[in-house]
């Protein structure tokens, strides 16, 4: 884990734009974008048009990143009891 974003482009709109992101935070989000058997630049167009104007794309990405763990943690809890 070395802790250093890493930029990638992804296609928005039409454009290219470089995100730059933690490798973990890349993997995860390849990871959620499969299963919902969508192409990573279709997941990261769905979170900028969600995300307002007042945050960073970065930002975005890792809250969503951070919030979908967060939802598959809280299932896996209630499904235990």
């Amino acid at each position: 884990m070395s802790g250093r974003p890493v930029k990638h482009s992804v296609t928005l709109k039409g454009h290219r734009t470089s995100i730059s992101l933690e490798d973990e935070f890349w993997r995860a989000l390849r990871d959620l974008a499969a299963e919902k058997s969508l192409p990573i630049n279709a997941l990261v167009a769905e979170i900028d048009v969600d995300r307002g104007s007042d945050m960073g794309l970065a930002s975005a990405i890792r809250l969503y990143v951070l919030r979908s763990l967060q939802d598959r943690l809280a299932g896996s809890q209630t499904d235990a009891r």
